[in-house]
Parts: structure tokens; sequence; C-alpha cells
């Protein structure tokens, strides 16, 4: 893979703070690196918690693609991009749209042409609840354990929140519901795909994001698949996030 440009897209309930060390690790290792935030998601999550901004309201799927395809615009190459749950559909909508060199989609969410498992709805209907309207949603400590930080002590889980929450959109999280433009052309040729996934995800089980990889079609295609054992969604800030990461850089240099 020639392109040294790598765009990270964080997922729901959390902000671009989350790949700090990632952006770190892949500098490291000769490339550049960007990591932009989803609309009203900009800053530090403890002031984000506690001044949530009005914008959130309104932010949906629509938006946060085209204010990611216009940044990525601007860039010298097309890029690789890797997204982490909601960011994983951001990456697969990106390589759709013919705006990636290669997708890298880690416990990330499905297109609206592929059917979500009911223990995913049961975890994610605090946000997706319609009858709270747009108000914006700040999950509590115990959904974050139960979701989120489940590989971790109660106490640990607590003190990860106060770092790592931010509060989100439930006019995004529903948009690819039912927006068209959340369905993916599945059969039609595309750059490399990698989706990894954690045995322990709460959110978005293994076996779910194996069939998110498998509803691609093209046979001439690249589609890979790899489960980490005992993660969990909180995969990319658990303990032995390197060794995804590695995973990941491998992946990259043995493309053709």
């Amino acid at each position: 893979m020639k392109t040294k440009t790598i765009v990270f897209i964080h997922g729901l309930f959390v902000n671009n703070t989350s790949w700090k060390e990632w952006k770190t690790y892949f500098e490291a290792q000769g490339y550049t690196v960007h990591t932009p935030s989803n609309p009203g998601h900009e800053g530090d999550p403890k002031t984000l918690k506690t001044n949530i901004p009005e914008e959130l309201r309104n932010v949906g799927f629509d938006d946060t693609v085209d204010r990611l395809v216009r940044f990525i615009d601007t860039l010298p190459e097309k890029p690789i991009v890797i997204g982490h749950s909601f960011g994983g559909l951001m990456i697969q909508k990106l390589v759709d749209m013919g705006k990636a060199s290669a997708g890298v989609s880690i416990d990330g969410a499905p297109p609206k042409n592929v059917m979500a498992p009911f223990s995913t709805v049961k975890i994610v209907w605090p946000v997706v609840n319609f009858f709270k309207g747009n108000s914006p949603f700040l999950g509590t400590k115990e959904w974050y354990h139960k979701a989120f930080f489940n590989n971790y002590s109660r106490e640990e889980s607590d003190r990860l929140y106060e770092t790592v929450a931010a509060p989100e959109s439930r006019k995004l999280a529903r948009d690819p519901l039912f927006k068209s433009s959340a369905t993916l052309d599945l059969k039609k040729p595309h750059v490399p795909l990698l989706f990894i996934a954690g045995s322990n995800d709460h959110i978005f089980p293994a076996a779910f994001s194996r069939k998110i990889a498998d509803a691609y079609k093209d046979e001439n295609s690249i589609v890979d698949f790899k489960e980490f054992e005992g993660r969990s969604h909180f995969i990319c800030g658990e303990k032995g996030w390197e060794e995804v990461a590695g995973y990941i850089l491998n992946w990259l240099k043995n493309l053709a």
C-alpha cells in the first residue's frame, strides 16, 4: 500500500481524543495521520459532558459524511480510512463513494441494508429512544460499564467514563436506520476492506461483524476479517490495543 495518509474516524459516545495513542503509533511508522472530530464533538470529553453542545440536536448522518468528504478532498492523496464503531460505518460509506484507498472497520456499525441483531438494538436503545426526541444523549456510568468498559471493574470503568465518554446526537445514531444514503452497494468492486471484531463486544458481537464483512459480494475485491479474543467494544483503548494496531499495520503493508 503506497498511500501514507490515514484518517481515523471515531464512533459514537466518544470523540477524536480516543485516537491519540493510535496517531502517535502510526506516525512513528511514517504515516501522516488525521483524527477529525464529528460535528459537536470537538474538545475535551470532560468539558463536553458539563457543557453539552446544542449542535448535537441537529447533527445527522449526511452532515457527518459531508464533513468527512470535504476534509478528505483537501488531502494530497486518497487516504486509508480507519473507523471504530459508527466510524466503521463511515469508512464503509467513504469506500462506497470512492474516497479511500483502503478501509478498516473496527467493531463497526452496519449499513442500512445489513440488519442488526436484537442484542445490539437492546443495548443502544437508550440513545435511539424515539420518545426522547433530538435531545442530546449522555450515557450513564452504568451504561458505559455495560456497553463499553465491560472488561474493567466498575471502579476502573467509572474512571474511564470521566476521560473518555462524550455526549452524543440521537439523530446521528438513528439516521442509518432510515436514511437511504446509509444503504451501500455491497456487490460492486471496491478497495481492500478489513473488518476487526472483539469476542467480548457487547454492542456489535463478533458474529455480527463477520456478517457485515460477508455481505460484500465482489469476488475480485479484498475483504478480510479478524476476531480478537476477549476484546470489548473499547478495543481501541483497552489494554493490548497495540496488538490490534500492529495487525492493521501489517495488513496495510501486505496489500499489493
